[in-house]
This record gives C-alpha cells, sequence and structure tokens, in this order.
C-alpha cells in the first residue's frame, strides 16, 4: 500500500499560492482581450508560460520540501529526546498510580537508580504518596529529603484527553486519567542557609527566683550573700556554656539571650537549671526554685522580649518552678514538679479586696459564675462575694445551670423564707438577657473562658474579676480589669475569705454563708489531708468565728447510698497499671452526679498502700470526665495538660471528647507511658 504524505496547514497554503496567481493573472487576462485584442493574446501567452513554470517548479520541489521537513522532524524529535534526556533539572514521568515510566539521566543520578527502575516512586520518596499525586490541584509543590540533599518536587499533570484528538491511534474512555511530570529542584544550599539564618536569631528570656525573701529568711544573715551568690553562679554558668548573655536585673530578675539554635539543647536537657538550683544549701531549709520564661518567633527583638515576659507571667501564675516557652500561640512546659511555697504576708489578698470593691462600686449589678457543673468549692466562693456585693446595697446573681445532688443540700440553704432574693440564683439565659455595659462580672474557681457557666457572658461587659487557684493555661479569661490567681491556695473559698475580712468593716455573714463558704475549703482539701497551710486554717477560723458550724457542713455534705455504692465500685474494680498507678472507670447510669462521685472515688483510690497517682474516668453529657489526684510524688497537672486538661499538682483533670472510655483508658495509658519513657515521670 503506497502512503501519501501531504502537506496541512500553512505550509500548504505558502506552497498554493503560485497557482492562485496564475489564476488571477488569467481572469485580467480578461479585461486585456477587451481592450485590445493583440495585448490580450500577449498576456494570454505570459499566463500561459507562468503557469508552466510554477506547475514544474511545484512538482519538482514538493518532494524535495517534504523530504527536508521529515529530515528535520525526525532531527528535532531526537534533538528533543536527547535535550530531554540530558536536561540538567531531575525529571521524572509518572503514570496515574505514582508509577516511573520514563526518568532522565539527571534523575537516575540524583536518586541512585537505574532508568529501567519502573516501581513506584514512594520507593524513593516515601511522602509522595498516591494520595498526594491525585491531588485535585494542577500544579503541586512538595519538600522532599534524599539521602541528605533537601529537594523541592514540582507535580505537573499531564491528561491523556490533552494530547490526544479524534484522529489519534488510540482513544481514551476516562478522560481524568492523567500523568505525572516530576521535577526535583535542589534547595540543599537554601536550606541550608534558611536553618543557620533561623538558628542565629536571638531570643529572649527572663529568669526569675520564686522564692528570694522566702529563702533568705530561713538561713543565717552572715550566709545570704554567699546563697545569693551561688544561684548567680548556677545561673550565669548555665547559661554562658551556650554562649548566652546573663545580665542581673534586680536581686532576683535576669535577663538572658541566647541564639536559637541552642534552645533545643535547653529543651533536650529539660532546663536542668531549675532542679539544679534546688541543690543550693548553705544552711537555708527552704530550697531555691527558679522560673523561666522565653519568648521566640515574634518577629522582632521586641516582640520575643514581650513573649518572654507573658511567658513569665504565665510561669508565675502557674506556681512557678518551672520554664514556658513562648512561641506565637504555642506554649511549652517544662518543669512545675514541687508545690509552691505559701505566701505568709496578706498584702496581696489585701489590695486585691479594695480593688474588687472599686469596681463593684462602680456597677449597678455583678453576675457570679463558675465552672460548668459548679462544685463546693465554686459555689461557696460565688455565695462569698454575692455577701461583699450585698454590703455596698448592689445587686447580685449568681449564675448556675445545673445543680448536682451533692450541691443541692446546700443550695437549698438560700431560699426567700430565709430572706434572700428569688432571683439570687438565675440560669445563663437570664444572665445574656439582663447584662448590659453598666455590670460586672465575677469569675470564681475557674480561669477558662471555656469552662464557666456561660461564656458568652464574658463578651458582654469589659469589667470581669477572675478568682481563682487553679493554674493558669495557655487559655485564658482575656482582659480582665482585676485577676487574682494563686495556686498555692486550698482553695477559692479560702481566696474569698480572705478578702472579705479586707472588703469592709461592716460585713457579717449568715451562718448558712460561712457553712456554705466553709464547705468549699472542706471539699477540696478532703478534709485537710491536701493542700493545707497557715492560710487556710485561718480562714476556716474566721469561717468558725462567723457561725460555720462543722458538725453541720458535715450533714450537708453526706452522699445518698447510690452514690455511696457507686464510688465503692470505683475501687473495687480499678486496675493496678506500672505498679503505682491505678486506673478506673465510675458508672453514670443512675447517679445524678458521677462527675462528683469519679472524683471522690479517685481520693479514695489513694488510700491503697503503692498508690501514686489515680485516674477514674467517667461518661457524662457525651463527654469522658477524667478525675486525677496524687498524694505528693506524681505531678498530676502535668500528665492532664498532656491531654487537654489542667489542675494543680495533686488535684488534676481532663475531658475528651468524641471517643469512648476504652479510647479514653488507651490515651491515659498512652500519656503514662511517653511521660515514663521521656524521665517526666519518675516510678
Amino acid at each position: 500500500m503506497k502512503t501519501k504524505i501531504r502537506l496541512k496547514g500553512q505550509l500548504r497554503n505558502y506552497m498554493y499560492w503560485p497557482l492562485i496567481m496564475t489564476i488571477v493573472l488569467a481572469l485580467l487576462n480578461i479585461p486585456a482581450y477587451v481592450m485590445n485584442r493583440k495585448l490580450g493574446l500577449i498576456f494570454s501567452g505570459f499566463v500561459v508560460i507562468y503557469f508552466i513554470i510554477v506547475l514544474c517548479a511545484y512538482l519538482y520541489n514538493k518532494p524535495v520540501i517534504l523530504n527536508e521537513l521529515i529530515h528535520f522532524a525526525t532531527q528535532y524529535g531526537t534533538v528533543q529526546k536527547r535535550l530531554l534526556e540530558e536536561f540538567e533539572v531531575p525529571y521524572a514521568l509518572l503514570d496515574f498510580n505514582g508509577k516511573i515510566l520514563w526518568v532522565n539521566q539527571k534523575f537516575a543520578e540524583v536518586t541512585g537508580k537505574k532508568r529501567d527502575y519502573h516501581k513506584s516512586i514512594t520507593g524513593i520518596f516515601p511522602s509522595l504518596t498516591r494520595e498526594v499525586l491525585q491531588k485535585e490541584e494542577e500544579n503541586v509543590e512538595v519538600e522532599l529529603c534524599l539521602q541528605g540533599q533537601y529537594y523541592r518536587g514540582s507535580m505537573n499533570k499531564i491528561y491523556f484527553d490533552a494530547v490526544t484528538d479524534n484522529n489519534a491511534v488510540i482513544s481514551v474512555e476516562d478522560s481524568d486519567q492523567f500523568l505525572t511530570v516530576l521535577y526535583l529542584f535542589d534547595e540543599t544550599k537554601l536550606h541550608h542557609y534558611i536553618t543557620e539564618n533561623q538558628e542565629q536569631k536571638l531570643v529572649c528570656g527572663l529568669v526569675y527566683i520564686d522564692n528570694y525573701e522566702e529563702a533568705l529568711a530561713s538561713i543565717e544573715e552572715v550566709k545570704r550573700s554567699l546563697l545569693v551568690a551561688l544561684v548567680d553562679r548556677k545561673v550565669n554558668k548555665y547559661f554562658v556554656e551556650r554562649d548566652s548573655i546573663v545580665k542581673k536585673l534586680e536581686k532576683d530578675k535576669y535577663f538572658i539571650v541566647f541564639k536559637q539554635k541552642y534552645l533545643e539543647e535547653f529543651v533536650t536537657d529539660r532546663f536542668s537549671i531549675i532542679e539544679d538550683a534546688k541543690t543550693i544549701k548553705v544552711g537555708n531549709e527552704m530550697a531555691v526554685t527558679l522560673s523561666i520564661g522565653i519568648g521566640i518567633g515574634g518577629g522582632s527583638y521586641n516582640r520575643n522580649y514581650d513573649y518572654a515576659r507573658m511567658a513569665m507571667d504565665l510561669a508565675l501564675g502557674r506556681g512557678g518552678d518551672q520554664v514556658v516557652v513562648k512561641e506565637g500561640e504555642k506554649i511549652s512546659y517544662y518543669g512545675g514538679k514541687s508545690r509552691q511555697v505559701e505566701k505568709m504576708t496578706r498584702v496581696k489578698a489585701r489590695v486585691k479586696a479594695h480593688a474588687l470593691r472599686e469596681i463593684i462600686e462602680s456597677k449597678d449589678r455583678v453576675f457570679i459564675m463558675g465552672h460548668s457543673i459548679s462544685d463546693a468549692d465554686a459555689f461557696g466562693a460565688a455565695v462569698g462575694i454575692f455577701c461583699a456585693v450585698r454590703v455596698l446595697e448592689k445587686r447580685a446573681y449568681i449564675v448556675i445551670n445545673e445543680v448536682t445532688s451533692s450541691l443541692r443540700p446546700i443550695k437549698e440553704q438560700f431560699t426567700e423564707e430565709r430572706g434572700y432574693p428569688g432571683d439570687m440564683f438565675i440560669s445563663s439565659e437570664m444572665a445574656l438577657e439582663m447584662v448590659d455595659n453598666n455590670a460586672a462580672v465575677v469569675v470564681v474557681d475557674v480561669n477558662r473562658a471555656s469552662y464557666t457557666e456561660c461564656p458568652g457572658l464574658l463578651k458582654c461587659t469589659k469589667s470581669i474579676v477572675v478568682f481563682d487557684h487553679h493554674r493558669q493555661s495557655s487559655e485564658v479569661i482575656e482582659n480582665a480589669v482585676l485577676s487574682y490567681i494563686e495556686s498555692y491556695a486550698s482553695s477559692t473559698c479560702e481566696m474569698v475569705a480572705e478578702v472579705l475580712q479586707y472588703f469592709s468593716e461592716d460585713i457579717h455573714l449568715e451562718s448558712q454563708e460561712a457553712d456554705c463558704i466553709y464547705a468549699g475549703i472542706l471539699i477540696d482539701t478532703d478534709n485537710f489531708n491536701t493542700k493545707t497551710g497557715v492560710r487556710t486554717f485561718e480562714a476556716a477560723a474566721y469561717l468558725r468565728r462567723c457561725g460555720a458550724e462543722v458538725t453541720r457542713v458535715r450533714k450537708l455534705l453526706r452522699d445518698d447510698m447510690d452514690a455511696y455504692k457507686a464510688r465503692a465500685e470505683v475501687v473495687r474494680n480499678a486496675r493496678v497499671y506500672h505498679k503505682v498507678f491505678a486506673i478506673s472507670v465510675c458508672p453514670g447510669k443512675g447517679i445524678e452526679s458521677p462527675t462528683i462521685v469519679g472524683a471522690q472515688a479517685a481520693n479514695e483510690l489513694l488510700n491503697i498502700v503503692g498508690i501514686k497517682a489515680s485516674f477514674v474516668l467517667t461518661e457524662y453529657n457525651d463527654k469522658i470526665f477524667i478525675s486525677s489526684r496524687s498524694i505528693d510524688e506524681i505531678n498530676v497537672q502535668l500528665i492532664m495538660e498532656k491531654m487537654g486538661g489542667g489542675g494543680h499538682l495533686s488535684v488534676a483533670g481532663a475531658q475528651l471528647k468524641d471517643c469512648s472510655v476504652d479510647e479514653a483508658i488507651a490515651i491515659v495509658e498512652k500519656t503514662l507511658d511517653q511521660m515514663v519513657k521521656e524521665g517526666e515521670i519518675e516510678l
């Protein structure tokens, strides 16, 4: 069969131009005949000769031109292929599933694979999975690493329907199928320069001595200068070894600057200066503790310093003896294993009492609320603030949505028959309707906005006051005009009892009000067994003078039979993990306040010999509530923070969503395993 090769497109049109001109000349010959017959004959002879010459030239040159075009196309395709093979940029062609179809020489050199390697690209770059290759985006760029070299992978899609037409030899049924072109751009040097530039950035930090005055007061006067010198030496030696600048700002404050590349070393070392400082002994009964705040990622030196100050405020708010690293919105904690020293002076309580009085006097009404599913401490503190507002003859409302069975006997003491207003307790919906700009909101026993009874209430006024004894986390109540957070306090009721003593000389607590505040202290200290200090007993003595009766409070806090049986069931089914952790589940059915029972059961588990920490999980309201307790050896707050919760050294908790009880137990065990492995928990 003889194959005919024909010209197409612009080249064909160009070759036909002489023939077209012949037709035009023939048409022009007609007017010549009309004008002069002899002229017309001459012109006709010229057209015939022109046509014969053009036709001969066309027939002779066409095969030559076609041959030259075919030769050029062949050479062009060969050159194209050779250029692609010798292309300096590594280049590979992949099919729809990531299988390598073809690679050029540079790609083979870079990857160390032969050119006949036709396996999945995932074997070379594990991060290039099928999901990445089949993304909907036309152009995808990924960062790749191979044998210490860093590449920017650029992937382009070539659809079959874009390279084939109706006259093609093959046909494509699925137009969604495509090939992937992968280019590799070596960015190893760029990555090195970026990393080096990042490591050379300066990091700001602050170092505070938490208990400077207390530590000095515990030793002889002649040894005080020696203690200060030893602390200075420890701090300077630790940071100067890593090319840092240490500048002492005040007697108990230091400013440090170091390169960001050393931060990883500090983190790996887990800031051992925190523990080293406690080893300084020159006759001092009290160990020296340090707090460190570090700020990075601010984009400027001033911003980093601001981050360092925020980190230090957070470290001190969490009780000190720890390191807080703030990198933008990300916050990391290290240390914080020791208990904060109780402050013997009440100056701060008196200052906060006067500040609270000024705020209340400037407002018409005050809304008081604690955390959701209120306990005795939150309720007692709210009642204490209610009494303070009442002395100033202002309207006060306690926002509470759900009253648990353990709290109901206490709440029933505040009835209209006893002289209390009918709207003393209101719901969140009522509070949102009543609040205005001339109202203040006092939050007690919680410092997280999302944990309050009515988070929306905090957005309705600019006058917000916070009283809490829990350690702060990265989530805080923003724009509080007065914040009194003391993690050394046993309970918020203790703090409120102190504030009431300085609030007004005319303040008077009824017996049921004193009972309520006393009950809050009793519950949070587990009958004065944990977290008690001198000021705890002083607050209890003040409430006793106001009419609190221990026997009466004990009756208010008694459990019903179902709750007692549930607590016993938790203890009976407890499982010991790693020989020191007790883990159990509290049954939620048939109990009105299962979370309270779970917390009580967690305390009960600590009475077992060998148990250092307990974890009780309770399923309630589509959440898993975890109550964690310890005596002194394990910091359960750090454990709960790993799971998004918080609390104190020995009393903490967390809430998990979208998981079952078994999954929650697995999360607890995994967290414990990880912290034991990393040395954060010593068994």
